[in-house]
Formats: C-alpha cells, structure tokens, sequence
C-alpha cells in the first residue's frame, strides 16, 4: 500500500540542521503517527512521502517555506513583566501558551530586562532549513471518523 490521501502513515525519522545537528529523532522509540493529506506534518515532508511505500527509505530536504516558514521580525514583541503574574523566575528559553488572535498560540521569552520582557511568537523552526532521514513502517486506510476528525486516533494504529 502506498502512501497516499487518507492513509494512515507511521514513519521512523531524524530530524537534522543544515549544520547536522539531531534537532528530533523517533529512533529508539515509537514513530510518527499521521494522517496523509491533513497537514499533520510540515508539507515538505508531506509532498515527498506521497507515493512511498512501507520499508522505503526517504532523504528529504525542507526549505524554511514548506517548514515552519520563515521567520517574521512582527511576531516579536516586549510586553510588561506584570503580564507574567505568578511566574516567579522568567529566563530566556521559557515558553508560554498565550492567547492570540488566531487562538492559543506558544511564546518563548528571548530577553528579560528589568520593566519588560521580549516574547517571540515564530515557531523555534521558522526560517531553519530541515533534513529528514527515515523509512516507511505502516501505511493503512484511515478510518471514517479519522477521516472526519483529520488526525489518526491513538492507541489504535494498526492495521484494520
């Protein structure tokens, strides 16, 4: 069976820089579960799995514009230290979930003066070139109501 629209895909990957730096890796524990055609992963990676099968080797480049995009100067921003109430040490690296105006969105703080602190809303992979290495483990059907909900359901990956 090949990978293809509404199959349920499970891949093993490592995840690389340009510099080769392992970013991510399934290796040595359970692979990625996704549901072909749904944007459950970055659609670099998505487009060239199209048409594998299970056992095939991939090697996959992902410039920033089919990743995580590239990153964007208006997405950072200095807001007030009293917006993190609660939080009793705030160090650059932290990550909060905030409300945006497209819903719940990750922060991470990048700086931290005294009156305010600087929040940069880009994912941490926007503007990075991506390198996946992996193989095809599964491909199945996807079943109607995986289909509906555009994800796999968990804890009932195989094969039907």
């Amino acid at each position: 069976m090949q990978v293809a629209a509404n199959k349920v895909v499970a891949i093993h990957y490592t995840l690389t820089n340009g510099e080769g730096q392992v970013l991510d890796s399934s290796q040595g524990g359970n692979p990625l579960f996704y549901l072909h055609g749904h944007n459950n992963i970055i659609p670099g990676l998505e487009k060239q799995l199209e048409g594998c099968s299970v056992g095939d080797d991939f090697e996959v480049a992902v410039e920033p514009a089919e990743g995580y995009g590239e990153r964007d100067d208006n997405l950072k921003q200095q807001v007030p230290r009293e917006a993190f109430q609660g939080v009793e040490s705030i160090e650059p690296g932290m990550q909060f979930q905030t409300e945006g105006p497209g819903g719940a969105m990750v922060v991470t703080v990048t700086e931290v003066e005294e009156a305010t602190v600087t929040i940069d809303a880009n994912h941490p992979l926007a503007g990075v070139a991506l390198n996946f290495k992996g193989n095809v483990e599964s491909v199945r059907d996807a079943r109607e109501e995986e289909v509906e909900h555009g994800h796999p359901h968990e804890g009932d990956m195989a094969d039907h």
